[in-house]
């Protein structure tokens, strides 16, 4: 083989070689990044409403508390109270809010117009003994914090999507990310509603706790979230 046909090969070998290498990154490796990064804004962006986007919950949601009474959310009218979502068997929900819901309890207990409000996104497994044991584990009591099952999971999906404007829940299929992350992804802000119905604020702690978060971001949207609840149990009811 002469010195040029060899110099052909070597040089048709490095174009093939270019040309694979920039297949990967144009149909593999980059899709892939911006799939995460879609991933991530998504993520980073659960419970970063802003102002504009508060609204009226328009309509009410019935369900059974963990003491197994029927309630509905317009019980709470001319209450200011918190919703999150949650579902007894996730082993990441009551780490990742039970916490702050617990902190956010005990700091507000004590006001006659303070509730807090988790509803089941999983209410074909949590039945009311499930709902009570979580309850009791958290040291919440009915008559201020409830743990809701509102029945078909269809509706009640429906309604935390479009009423109250959490993100959607998503099922998750794979059998080893179910053992460990629980069967539903869900959104994990805490919104906040006031007497008159209306949402006024959502804040993901959970997010700023996560490696995507920093401390000091955690601490400057709690202590936002809370001068925001005090703030809006400080104003005088409606007549």
């Amino acid at each position: 083989m002469t010195k040029t046909k060899t110099l052909i090969l070597f040089y048709t070998g490095v174009a093939l070689v270019c040309a694979a290498i920039l297949a990967l990154v144009n149909f593999v490796i980059l899709p892939g990044l911006k799939r995460k990064g879609a991933e991530a804004d998504a993520f980073a962006n659960v419970g970063q409403q802003r102002q504009e986007e508060w609204f009226p919950i328009g309509k009410d949601l019935v369900a059974t508390n963990q003491a197994g009474e029927t309630v509905k959310l317009s019980d709470l009218r001319g209450k200011v109270w918190v919703v999150a979502e949650f579902f007894a068997v996730c082993p990441h929900c009551a780490v990742r809010n039970g916490k702050e819901l617990r902190e956010i309890y005990d700091k507000f207990k004590d006001h006659p117009d303070f509730h807090i409000v988790c509803i089941s996104v999983d209410p074909g497994q949590d039945d009311v003994g499930k709902l009570k044991d979580y309850a009791e584990a958290l040291g919440a009591d009915s008559k201020n914090w409830w743990f809701l099952n509102a029945g078909d999971e269809k509706v009640t999906h429906e309604y935390l999507e479009k009423e109250l404007k959490f993100l959607g829940v998503r099922e998750r299929t794979d059998p080893a990310q179910i053992e460990a992350d629980g069967r539903f992804q869900h959104d994990m802000g805490l919104l906040a509603v006031s007497r008159d119905f209306s949402t006024f604020g959502k804040w993901d702690l959970a997010f700023q706790r996560s490696e995507l978060g920093t401390p000091e971001g955690y601490k400057s949207v709690k202590e936002a979230m809370m001068e925001r609840l005090r703030a809006e149990l400080e104003k005088k009811p409606q007549p």
